[in-house]
């Protein structure tokens, strides 16, 4: 279809589109002609995706001067699906410009790898926490499986046979590029998803991975590598990228992880390096979300994107979480004993190098007298060792590096000062009169400064400082140094916003573990304001986009984010038929009220009516059943008690019981026999945990979810400090009171929940929320609007035998066959799309027009 929206031709790759596709799509348009920022819920499995880029593009293409489209989501596979899609777009915009249409030459098939931490996680908090996130989840099914063992980590190796995607790779078109003008589209990842070197790929791990790729492809390893040839190993795809210098460009294309790859290995070219060159030429840019808002990843990638460019944040529900995880830092006993041994094998090395090459330590020191950006530590090379840290106040920037930490050896007396500091701390608190304490950065720093006669500057610089001496001394496995790492982390953020209001918060505590009988005392710099990491997005570009299907209530992010969104709006679902059925159970079917209040979870007749309704639904729902607990402590009681009293034996006469763990490959695991349960026919219910990798990153539409049941409502653990801090600091500065910020949170980790369980117009399922708090007026209008659509009056306050009724009416009818004339009413034709263009249709006026379609007799 190909209209006129405001005075923009857009190209949209299908012939017919939903009204709320329509009105995303002005929505959006509006936000980029007032070069402002947009706040947009649109319903789940609506054609979000394709909406985004197909007005987003065509406006590239009707104005040059626009700058690039950054599009931000969670995991790989998400990353891949955007990618799949614009190829789709282009594809059509090519063909309704009259080119001649070529697609590439392509490969085999697709190895995707997870990885197993064995070890238990010391929550000492390391800078791949968040990409190990991204490249693990929703690992798809897998046909022949290897397992690597290597100290305590076991990775795993899916292979899948794939089928290539016409749109995808180097697209000439006769000469005028992807989409008719010359666009080109690049995915970001780690090495680990992008790297083609078959030594490198094969270790255990990203940060193992990681140390592979430097130790073949740092500076100081080609000089030594070129001086005494064939004396060390160097990566042939990196040598051969250097070589070819200024040649080494992409062609015109869409290129995903895997065209990348191939891409790569055909010219024997680095495609991770190759990326980060080819940014500044791209039109297009897919990555993770850490690469815009953790610091430590953003000056690596996003320093050089122009303000004109657009930012689309998808699926944005927990975005102020994201930005509050990226300036926090959680440091514990082991971390410090581990930091402790780093500056151990430092000073050594810096004995040794003094010894052999005092030189190279002079050149430092005289470097550090000229300031960060002069001796080039904001700029080097991307493949030298370099730790990711955090901004750095703007002030310091172009300052010399303090006296007293510039040598080597009195930055390491300096860090190990500190670290004892902090090792005394989490005694005084761990001790018999000890017992949780929280500060300011202030009040931290000052009785820091007074025992230990450390200075507020050089903690400014602790960071960079380290970063400069690993440089130095030639460190390429920088795992080993983590927890050092996250100590200097901590001290630079400590000493950068120490001034003004307290955004952040010192708590520490004498057990940071759920773990029984196991004492861990953690000591815990935690960000309280989310709209430190976003802001700068929001003052250097002109168009910052948020949206996702569960957003709801919309009208708290501008005051958590602190920014005014020119365009806010939530939008309905168009429908033919009512596709989903809220149904809120209150009650058993002996009429006790249910609910996960903590007065209540352990009652065993709550606990009985839970488990009996899982089963009563289990019996008549085919195919798969997703189930939601509201924490993991939560779901392992309940399943114990479930256990006990016979409930999982009469739930496995009915369908395969599969259940999410905290490991990332058992749970990986679990979701591939679930779908293996659902094609077969057995069916199955899978048990997982609200808050979870599968409640986030994993759809269940058609078979694989007919039904989603959420126990309880998902609110965050209360007594947490952090927690308690932030509420705080919300209250005092952004007048946002502790039950609403709580109630919004849960909500929409509920809804999120629910979401999964549709994901197009002519799929079907059941939401099920069985607590009697759902029915309270202030917690359901906290649900997104295309759900309280289809929550009427009569499906509100049910006990477990009448919510039964329903759901059987419900599959019952809509196990009939598609109407297809009766589809054709909510697909908007181009003649409707063009009267809506000279009529436009408000969101309001929307909503009659979306009930009457969804209205149940």
């Amino acid at each position: 279809m190909r209209f006129r929206l405001d005075g923009l031709e857009v190209f949209f790759p299908y012939d017919r589109m939903y009204l709320e596709q329509y009105q995303y799509m002005r929505a959006i348009k509006q936000a980029l002609d007032a070069e402002g920022h947009a706040l947009l819920e649109m319903p789940t499995g609506t054609g979000k995706t394709v909406c985004l880029l197909s007005l987003i593009t065509s406006y590239q293409y009707a104005n040059p001067s626009a700058g690039k489209l950054v599009y931000c989501t969670r995991t790989v596979p998400e990353m891949n699906s955007v990618m799949e899609e614009l190829g789709t777009v282009l594809a059509y915009r090519a063909k309704e410009l009259g080119l001649e249409i070529t697609t590439p030459t392509y490969g085999q098939g697709i190895s995707i790898e997870v990885e197993e931490n064995t070890a238990e996680a010391s929550g000492a908090r390391s800078g791949s926490e968040t990409m190990d996130i991204e490249d693990s989840a929703g690992a798809p099914s897998s046909i022949s499986e290897n397992t690597q063992r290597r100290g305590n980590k076991r990775r795993r190796t899916y292979n899948r046979k794939s089928k290539r995607n016409p749109n995808m790779g180097p697209i000439s078109n006769g000469g005028h590029g992807a989409g008719g003008s010359g666009a080109l589209a690049l995915c970001l990842s780690s090495r680990r998803n992008m790297c083609v070197n078959e030594r490198v790929i094969n270790e255990s791990d990203r940060e193992a991975v990681d140390a592979a790729c430097r130790s073949m492809t740092a500076s100081w390893v080609l000089e030594k590598a070129q001086t005494n040839h064939g004396s060390i190993e160097t990566c042939e795809f990196y040598d051969t990228f250097r070589a070819a210098g200024e040649a080494t460009s992409l062609p015109s294309g869409i290129y995903d992880l895997e065209e990348l790859k191939v891409w790569g290995k055909k010219q024997t070219w680095c495609p991770y390096y190759l990326t980060r060159q080819a940014i500044n030429h791209a039109n297009i840019l897919v990555f993770n979300y850490q690469y815009m808002l953790d610091p430590k990843v953003a000056k690596m990638v996003s320093k050089e994107l122009e303000s004109e460019s657009i930012i689309v944040f998808d699926e944005a529900h927990n975005i102020d979480s994201v930005c509050i995880e990226a300036l926090s830092v959680t440091i514990n006993e082991r971390a410090l004993e581990q930091a402790t041994r780093s500056l151990g094998r430092l000073s050594s090395e810096v004995s040794r190098i003094k010894a052999t090459d005092n030189q190279r330590l002079q050149n430092e020191y005289s470097n550090l007298v000229n300031g960060l950006i002069e001796q080039g530590l904001l700029e080097q090379n991307t493949n030298d060792a370099a730790l990711a840290g955090n901004v750095l106040a703007p002030d310091i920037l172009n300052e010399s590096v303090p006296g007293n930490i510039r040598r080597a050896e009195h930055f390491i007396a300096f860090m190990k000062k500190l670290v004892e500091h902090l090792k005394a701390r989490l005694r005084t608190v761990a001790g018999p009169n000890g017992g949780v304490q929280s500060e300011t950065p202030l009040a931290f720093l000052h009785r820091m400064m007074n025992g230990t006669s450390l200075e507020t500057k050089p903690l400014k610089f602790a960071f960079s400082r380290l970063n400069s001496l690993l440089r130095t001394l030639q460190v390429s496995n920088l795992e080993d140094f983590n927890s050092l790492s996250d100590v200097a982390d901590f001290a630079t953020l400590l000493a950068t916003y120490s001034e003004g209001v307290p955004k952040f918060a010192i708590i520490l505590e004498p057990n940071g573990t759920t773990i029984p009988g196991v004492t861990d005392p953690v000591i815990q710099l935690a960000c309280l304001d989310a709209s430190l990491a976003i802001a700068p997005l929001f003052k250097r570009f002109g168009s910052v986009i948020i949206t996702s299907g569960t957003l709801s209530p919309i009208d708290l992010y501008p005051k958590l984010l602190q920014f005014e969104p020119r365009v806010s709006e939530s939008l309905n679902m168009s429908t033919f038929r009512p596709c989903i059925r809220p149904l809120v159970i209150t009650r058993g079917s002996d009429q006790m009220a249910i609910s996960t209040k903590f007065d209540d979870r352990g009652d065993m007749g709550v606990v009985r009516n839970y488990g009996a309704m899982l089963v009563e639904l289990c019996a008549c729902i085919p195919d798969g059943v997703v189930a939601f607990f509201t924490s993991y402590s939560y779901m392992e009681s309940i399943i114990s008690e479930w256990d006990a009293m016979g409930i999982l034996r009469q739930l496995t006469k009915h369908k395969l019981v599969f259940i999410e763990t905290k490991d990332v490959v058992e749970t990986t695991l679990a979701l591939d026999n679930y779908r293996r349960a659902c094609d077969s026919g057995r069916g199955a219910v899978f048990l997982s945990v609200a808050r979870g990798k599968v409640s986030e990153g994993i759809n269940f539409d058609r078979h694989y979810g007919r039904a989603v049941v959420m126990f309880g409502i998902p609110f965050q653990y209360t007594l947490s400090h952090v927690l308690r801090a932030r509420l705080e600091y919300l209250q005092t500065h952004f007048q946002i009171r502790e039950q609403d910020f709580l109630n919004f949170d849960a909500l929409r980790q509920a809804s999120q929940c629910v979401g999964r369980v549709i994901r197009s117009k002519t799929d079907y399922g059941l939401m099920i929320l069985a607590d009697s708090r759902y029915n309270r007026t202030d917690k359901r209008n906290k649900l997104p609007k295309w759900i309280l659509q289809f929550l009427h009056e009569g499906y509100l306050n049910l006990s477990t035998d009448t919510a039964i009724q329903y759901v059987k009416d419900f599959l019952r009818k809509m196990g009939q066959p598609i109407e297809q004339a009766a589809l054709q009413t909510v697909l908007l034709p181009l003649e409707e799309i063009e009267k809506l263009a000279g009529n436009p249709v408000s969101s309001e006026d929307s909503t009659m027009l979306t009930e009457s379609n969804t209205l149940v007799p």
